[in-house]
């Protein structure tokens, strides 16, 4: 079979034109590879998470203190996938004068798709790892999908409804098309 690059061309699902590394809020999407369930379960509408799923949750946790330019809102890990609010905020890399005139380094503000890379290269070490030493479920090629889902958040009343999708999300789990279990019914 002859490679048809028109055929196998991965088209981007970016915004065409928006710049990802200006300030402002995102929500975001990352499924697991072949959508396998390595994080926990949902219980009774609530996610339970495994030493898996409790890794991938201290990541997010962890973005802020690496990363200054990124801020962490609301967050959920699924069995086989997680939502999350990235904020970037800050300044372009520059020197700036400090408090008494001194130039300091002001960090590169990282773009959209630096902080899920980088949360997705993060995630998937401490997982190998826990594959070696703790016996994890192994992954098959990638932990994670090669993409990912993005929304801007455009103002305050978008940002509380997904807030709440995000909250909410394990009640919906026995609807979820992300859920293998899931019947047409909505009943597992």
């Amino acid at each position: 079979m002859r490679f048809d690059p028109e055929r196998l061309h991965r088209r981007s699902i970016r915004l065409k034109g928006y710049d990802y590394s200006q300030p402002g809020a995102y929500f975001i999407t990352i499924c697991t590879q072949d959508r396998a369930c390595l994080f926990g379960e949902v219980v009774d509408g609530e996610m339970r998470l495994n030493d898996a799923g409790q890794m991938v949750q201290d990541v997010w946790d962890e973005l802020p203190a690496f990363y200054p330019s990124v801020q962490t809102d609301a967050f959920i890990v699924m069995p086989n996938h997680i939502h999350g609010i990235i904020i970037l905020v800050g300044a372009d890399p520059c020197v700036c004068p400090d408090e008494i005139g001194q130039p300091q380094m002001i960090a590169p503000r990282l773009s959209l798709p630096d902080v899920v890379h980088r949360f997705k290269t993060m995630t998937t070490k401490r997982y190998i790892d826990g594959v070696k030493k703790f016996g994890w479920t192994p992954f098959r090629r990638r932990l994670w999908q090669r993409n990912y889902y993005e929304h801007i958040i455009r103002n305050d009343h978008a940002l509380q409804r997904i807030r709440e999708y995000i909250w909410t999300n394990p009640l919906r789990w026995h609807l979820d098309r992300e859920n293998p279990n899931r019947s047409r019914f909505g009943r597992i």
